[in-house]
């Protein structure tokens, strides 16, 4: 270990130089983490804050939620069967403000449920995000579909839906603007799923997400881009090592020559990774962590700690990976002809 700190204290250059970009591959690569997660939430809060279970949709729709439509009877009795189970329905439409100006919100309507919100008629709930906008409590909004007016009676934190503030409604409200009678989907939280009932089709939270096109579309190339960047990190330390260890050969045959064993010399390297990784990211994690305080409010960028910290976890494993493979070629060094043909 000794030998692996002086090594950096007279190659400190080389070293800090790996260090640097590390740091700005880490910093990137959390950045762009946070912005996946934010698009996620901004795209799906409605269903990723429900707790786990199953969601039913008819098999006729395709793995399309607006085009399924659940029979009373079906969802009737699967309601009375499962407790805490709801039955409800997403539209994408446009409210009116006072000012005539049109906003695009997600309405949502729900049977009795506590993860929905319980609205009564000619009642509507709003995400926050309206409030930020001057839509107050008590203000009068209209919809070309329906004849009179919504009445705003609250607002709730982090619900949207596509991109848009989701806007509750009661079910009457719903079927008079849609000109529905049946719901599109139905919810039953817990682990265990319920005997599916003819022409329904069954999806956990993860796979429901997926059928949302959108979602699945932003976040399968968002999260390529991350990985990718976790693989360039790896392919930097491997490349790194690799140059640092060729130019060393004539110091690992000295070192094998004197009784230092193969284990020593991979534990030094090991040493120069570890370090090198634990200042890199631990500076990115706090500049990173700054960002996610300071980032405008409209911005969706949301980075949990347990995402930062699953992360650092790969870029360590990552490195070590890179930097062992690197190494390898310590392992066939011959003391006599290392001394020979390398630096000393």
């Amino acid at each position: 270990m000794n030998i692996a700190f002086k090594e950096m204290k007279k190659n400190k250059m080389r070293f800090v130089i790996l260090g640097s970009i590390v740091f700005l591959v880490s910093l990137l690569t959390f950045i762009i983490s946070g912005l996946a997660n934010g698009l996620s939430q901004d795209n799906a809060a409605l269903i990723k804050d429900l707790p786990n279970g199953q969601f039913y949709m008819t098999k006729d729709a395709e793995e399309t939620y607006n085009l399924s439509r659940i029979d009373n009877r079906i969802q009737d009795k699967l309601l009375q069967k499962q407790k805490d189970a709801a039955a409800f329905s997403i539209q994408m439409g446009f409210l009116n403000d006072r000012a005539g100006k049109q906003r695009s919100v997600a309405f949502v309507t729900s049977t009795d449920s506590k993860y929905f919100q319980h609205v009564k008629k000619g009642e509507i709930v709003l995400d926050r995000s309206l409030e930020d906008e001057g839509i107050k409590i008590g203000d009068a909004l209209t919809n070309n579909q329906f004849n009179n007016k919504f009445i705003v009676k609250g607002f709730v934190d982090q619900s949207k839906y596509s991109h848009a503030p989701v806007a509750y409604i009661s079910m009457d409200d719903y079927k008079g603007m849609y000109r529905v009678n049946e719901m599109q989907l139905i919810f039953v939280p817990g682990g265990d799923s319920p005997q599916v009932a003819e022409g329904l089709e069954s999806f956990s939270k993860k796979q429901f997400l997926n059928t949302i096109s959108s979602y699945k579309a932003e976040q399968m190339s968002l999260n390529m881009i991350v990985w990718f960047l976790v693989v360039i990190s790896g392919m930097l330390f491997a490349i790194f090592f690799y140059m640092m260890n060729v130019q060393k050969m004539g110091l690992y045959g000295i070192l094998k020559a004197i009784g230092l064993k193969t284990s020593a010399l991979f534990k030094m390297m090991w040493t120069q990774m570890v370090f090198i990784t634990v200042i890199a990211i631990g500076l990115s994690v706090a500049l990173s962590q700054v960002f996610n305080m300071i980032a405008p409010k409209g911005m969706p960028f949301h980075l949990p700690p347990e995402t930062t910290v699953q992360l650092s976890i790969v870029f360590l494993i990552i490195g070590f990976i890179g930097a062992t493979l690197s190494g390898m070629q310590i392992k066939k060094v011959e003391p006599l002809q290392a001394i020979q043909q390398g630096e000393v």
